[in-house]
């Protein structure tokens, strides 16, 4: 079945404006009535619920939708991180006359509480003052809830990433279960996943013209529930997958004895063994229906939450069907007591062309929290400071989306794999008004990215083979051959941005994709003598070749070939600097021994982790599939066991504990368990007093705490509060093999075991 042309969309520009266009834009969209008021509103015409504070700025979802919805003519207020232990607070600005926006914030609710070890968060960075508990546990079903008790009669739309990675039947890490789909749980009118500004602003506008909301079944980016009967299914033709991959499609064999046509059909004898004729392409296929009235039936609900393997299924289906170009719609069926409903996905919303990408970044952002969380002296930078704020005061968005595919991450999931890229004017004109605009710019940018540094418009080099491609990675196994990876726009955006008056310095923060930067070294060059204050962050996650399949990451040496030409741009233009690769532990498919070797690599070049992630299964991710299931859904998935491929998973508590500690095999608290799983690997030479040993025989007294050169990232002892300044002879170190400071100390004392210590010695 090939993909046909996906036809244009209506632009962001091109809907005729509300009514209530004539107020203009807001300083602030409205929190209060007072607000409302002085704007001279009499009602909102749709109200944002978020779980994160409000800051009007283009990072922040709540923001990015309230303007782009204000920009087409609505009204729009939001009620940020409300009391959801009544309904109160959700009546605070009367009754939306359009629908409620529900979003949990910018992180899954879920996520944002909870560690990977399930351990409670006890702050949040979306919260004035970082202060913990401001939200509820799932919160887009606790928000929905109390909207519907607010005004029963109002339709409700969810989204942000929380609706998005909960769109389907997913699994849940912290139930231990496949919990039902977002919306079946919230009973929620619409679900919008994916970036969501295409989709809300035509739902704004059919429910303005009073389309009821159980209409609006064919926009896409959207989901929602559909009863048997429904005559808006009409017309669609439904592909069973419901049970797991088999070899290939079996067609009914063809008898050479019967009449064959081309391209269509005719009326036959009536004779009834007359040979009939079929429709075939010239290829010998059969004719299948157009994508765009297709749907794809997934295993139901009932069948998922017990069957992990056609989970799996139900995962790797939805991952082929992400393409805008030619994915198909998915339907899952769920029992409400007997009674059997749909839920209904259309396909993904068509990415944002550059001038729309302008449009939404070039909104009349403040650029700031709202003055209800200003402090006495009116200031954001005090008690009330928000972290997530000040993460991104002083950065700016380039672009949106990821094709690397990362089976752990989300953001493919949630923003699609097609980069989505503003124009270089536009990038400059959000510097110039940062410059003269934002308090407490020093001339520093901050960061000049997004989801990743360096894919500013990289992408396919056909639009035909990029609309019918169903690969879920353009880097993995290795870089598409398709794939135009020019980084000459991202250098000439960097150029003229760094001369412009009044700004020092331009920061990298995103995350680079360095097996995209070593095929430009001219990008690498300017990156490195420009744009990187001392560290650049990049995410190698491991060395080993079995987790970075499950991954889909490139091999160790794409790295050592991106050092090499870091080190030599660096030396070139006389810095100092050094890369801090981040790695993941207890990922699915990293073995004790994988770990092992991890750490050995590190403790050879020098590196002493101090931020160590380990494995966080978010809904929806392949890797979360592969962790529920035991399978690995990028090789398919088959119950013969001769078929497909087995993952080991890396569950338990101890086990879990032991991958951490491998990553941080220079933590003394660490080496009682590294010794005990060493000695049971049979790899027992690794322990001893050498250079080339990854852990001494000697054990020093220790208080469970851990103490870092830079002390965000050390932990506390659990008796008594470690001193905040260094003792002498003491390791200062950052995680990524700096050199450690000469300080002239004397050899510490003897350690127990008989071994003297030797701070700053590896």
């Amino acid at each position: 079945m090939s993909a046909l042309p996906v036809a244009a969309p209506k632009a962001l520009t091109a809907y005729r404006p509300f009514w209530a266009k004539r107020f203009g834009p807001a300083p602030f969209l409205p929190m209060s009535r007072q607000e409302m008021e002085q704007l001279g509103w009499d009602s909102c015409d749709v109200i944002i619920v978020t779980g994160d504070a409000y800051v009007d700025h283009p990072s922040f979802g709540m923001a990015v939708i309230g303007r782009t919805l204000e920009a087409q003519g609505f009204r729009v207020g939001i009620i940020a991180q409300p009391d959801w232990n009544s309904a109160d607070a959700f009546k605070a600005l009367g009754k939306p006359n359009l629908f409620f926006g529900v979003a949990a914030g910018n992180m899954d609710s879920m996520i944002n509480r909870y560690t990977a070890d399930r351990k409670i968060r006890s702050d949040d960075a979306y919260t004035p003052g970082g202060e913990g508990g401001k939200r509820p546990d799932r919160a887009t079903l606790v928000y929905t809830q109390r909207c519907q008790e607010a005004f029963k009669d109002v339709p409700i739309v969810i989204g942000g990433i929380e609706a998005s990675l909960r769109r389907i039947a997913h699994y849940d890490y912290w139930q231990d279960k496949v919990r039902r789909s977002v919306l079946v749980d919230s009973k929620a009118d619409l679900l919008v996943y994916g970036n969501a500004e295409r989709a809300i602003v035509e739902i704004a506008h059919r429910l303005a013209r009073r389309e009821p909301v159980e209409s609006l079944t064919d926009i896409r980016g959207t989901a929602f529930m559909r009863r048997d009967g429904d005559s808006s299914a009409d017309g669609w033709f439904e592909l069973d997958s419901t049970e797991v991959d088999r070899p290939g499609r079996i067609d009914e064999l063809i008898s050479p004895y019967q009449e064959i046509k081309q391209e269509t059909t005719c009326a036959t004898s009536d004779e009834p063994d007359a040979p009939k004729p079929i429709t075939i392409h010239k290829t010998g296929r059969i004719s299948m229906p157009p994508r765009e009235r297709t749907v794809v039936r997934l295993p139901a609900y009932e069948v998922v939450k017990s069957d992990p393997v056609l989970y799996a299924h139900a995962n790797r289906v939805l991952h082929l069907e992400t393409n805008p170009g030619n994915a198909r719609a998915l339907v899952q069926r769920y029992d409400f007591n007997g009674i059997e409903r749909d839920l209904w996905i259309n396909p993904p919303p068509i990415p944002l062309s550059t001038p729309e990408m302008d449009h939404v970044f070039d909104l009349p952002y403040a650029r700031a929290p709202h003055p209800s969380y200003a402090d006495e002296n009116g200031s954001h930078d005090g008690a009330t400071k928000i972290p997530a704020w000040e993460m991104i005061r002083f950065s700016v968005n380039i672009m949106r989306g990821c094709f690397g595919g990362c089976t752990f991450c989300s953001i493919t999931e949630h923003e699609g794999r097609i980069i989505q890229s503003r124009s270089e004017d536009s990038v400059i004109r959000e510097i110039e008004e940062m410059r003269d605009k934002v308090k407490g710019f020093t001339g520093i940018v901050s960061d000049l990215g997004g989801p990743t540094a360096n894919m500013y418009r990289i992408g396919c080099k056909s639009p035909e083979i990029e609309a019918a491609c169903r690969k879920p990675s353009c880097v993995y196994p290795g870089i598409c051959p398709n794939l135009n990876t020019s980084h000459d726009p991202l250098i000439k955006m960097y150029r003229r941005a760094r001369a412009l008056p009044g700004v020092k310095k331009i920061l990298i923060g995103s995350g680079l994709r360095y097996d995209l930067a070593v095929q430009s070294p001219e990008y690498v060059k300017e990156l490195v003598t420009h744009h990187v204050g001392g560290y650049l962050k990049i995410a190698p996650e491991h060395t080993e070749s079995g987790p970075l399949s499950k991954m889909m990451k490139p091999g160790i040496g794409t790295y050592d070939r991106f050092k090499q030409m870091f080190e030599a741009a660096s030396a070139a233009a006389g810095k100092k600097q050094y890369l801090i690769p981040y790695f993941i532990a207890a990922h699915p498919g990293t073995s004790d021994e994988d770990m092992m070797n991890l750490a050995v690599w590190l403790k050879k070049n020098g590196f002493r982790a101090d931020q160590v992630q380990t494995f966080y299964p978010s809904p929806m991710a392949t890797a979360t599939a592969m962790y529920h299931s035991g399978r690995n859904p990028l090789k398919g998935i088959s119950r013969d066991e001769s078929r497909g491929e087995k993952v080991d998973i890396v569950r338990g508590e101890r086990r879990r504990r032991l991958h951490k500690a491998f990553l941080r095999y220079h933590d003394a608290n660490n080496w009682p368990l590294l010794r005990e799983a060493l000695k049971a690997m049979g790899r027992a030479d690794l322990i001893g007093n050498g250079k080339h040993h990854l852990i001494p025989t000697y054990q020093p007294v220790t208080d469970g705490s851990y103490e870092s050169a830079r002390r965000k990232n050390s932990t506390p002892s659990p008796v008594a509060a470690r001193p905040s300044a260094p003792r002498k002879g003491q390791v200062l170190t950052q995680h990524t093999g700096l050199p450690p400071r000469v300080t002239g100390a004397k050899p510490a004392a003897r350690a127990i075991g008989g071994r003297p210590g030797k701070p700053g010695k590896r």
